[in-house]
């Protein structure tokens, strides 16, 4: 089976699919590995490194793609990309299937068999290839990063023959992957952290961490079956902004992380509360390349709003592209792994098995994921 590994073209991108090490994986289950002629170079992966791991190096795009039996990919792909594909052919990225109608529609009517990484089911079993997991864990240290680079004092609480210096308060809103993972980076370099989720079911987690977890009544409320925050309802939603307000009023930094998944994230940071916030402080909204969090924030900007300085970056973990590429590589090769045919030397597509229907999109000409596919019905 002939596996091809194009480079990366939206700008500032700076991750890979497919690191060398991957590579000798690949090769060693039968594989036959293609790469486009500088995948990896803004990773600090060089043409050299997969070529002795295996793979074979082109510089000729469309040739690859045509050729493809399989395709890795971390971002989807172009409209035009998906008319070089062959019937039959197996295309592995991210995809945003709730959102991308036009892409679904184009590579059902090729004939491709389209898996969506962000949909790879929250189980025990497929942990190994979460990658909506392994990224938001390097997102949620990002943020923590890009806070103390802002904010004008240090997080630990510092003693010296001049004074001693309180530690910085940090409140983290959504105890998700990327939640807790900020949650132990922030605490690790000193800081008081406070966290709410309105799943009450993490506070235990939150508290392992040394965290304080921020106890709101909101009514009924919990997560999916997997394992996301359940959407909270209009009522709820203003509920949790009056009772984080005078938390927030108090934090050195506020890190928002609350999305739900296929929608537009909730507003839990209002202009009025950051008016609140002393100058100077910093907040970093997650969810702003995808609608914000935080009331002004900009996809991939950093504002000052009434002194506090707001972090709306966009792809966090790309800000360490070569760990984010081991982990994203890691998850695409246990999928691919998981679902290898020794016997016939290929990825096998089976509907049987408890991981790949919760994230095939397209397969044979049509869409096979029945949560997009009601979702297209309720559209039509």
């Amino acid at each position: 089976m002939h596996l091809v590994v194009p480079k990366e073209i939206l700008p500032g991108e700076n991750r890979v699919p497919i690191i060398p090490d991957t590579v000798k994986k690949l090769c060693r289950l039968g594989a036959t590995v293609s790469i486009e002629s500088g995948l990896g170079s803004k990773s600090g992966f060089t043409d050299e490194e997969y070529e002795q791991a295996g793979a074979v190096i082109s510089s000729e795009r469309a040739q690859l793609i045509q050729s493809a039996d399989m395709l890795l990919r971390l971002r989807k792909p172009t409209l035009g990309d998906v008319t070089l594909m062959k019937e039959g052919c197996v295309h592995v990225s991210y995809l945003d299937p709730f959102n991308e109608k036009e892409l679904v529609s184009a590579l059902m009517s090729r004939g491709v068999t389209a898996i969506s990484m962000e949909m790879i089911p929250r189980t025990t079993r497929s942990q190994k290839m979460d990658a909506l997991s392994s990224q938001a864990n390097l997102a949620g240290y990002v943020m923590v990063m890009q806070a103390a680079i802002h904010l004008p004092r240090i997080f630990p609480m510092m003693m010296t023959p001049a004074g001693t210096l309180k530690p910085a308060n940090v409140f983290v809103i959504g105890a998700g992957v990327a939640g807790l993972q900020a949650i132990a980076t922030a605490k690790r370099l000193g800081a008081k952290v406070t966290a709410f989720d309105t799943r009450a079911v993490v506070a235990e987690q939150v508290q392992s961490l040394g965290a304080k977890f921020l106890e709101i009544d909101l009514g009924e409320t919990g997560e999916t079956s997997d394992g996301y925050a359940k959407e909270l309802s209009a009522e709820q939603v203003e509920l949790q902004k009056k009772a984080q307000a005078e938390v927030i009023a108090k934090s050195d930094v506020v890190i928002t992380t609350a999305q739900v998944f296929g929608r537009k994230p909730p507003v839990l940071v209002t202009k009025e509360m950051i008016a609140g916030m002393s100058p100077g402080s910093v907040i970093v909204d997650m969810a702003a390349e995808t609608g914000g969090n935080v009331e002004g924030s900009v996809p991939d900007g950093v504002i000052e709003i009434s002194g506090v300085t707001v972090i709306g970056k966009a792809n966090l973990a790309g800000s360490v592209a070569k760990d984010a590429s081991q982990m994203y590589s890691s998850n695409l090769f246990n999928l691919i792994e998981d679902n290898w045919s020794e016997e016939k030397n290929a990825f096998i597509v089976d509907f049987d098995d408890d991981i790949l229907p919760g994230c095939v999109i397209t397969h044979g000409g049509e869409v096979v994921h029945d949560t997009i596919k009601q979702i297209w019905q309720g559209d039509s």
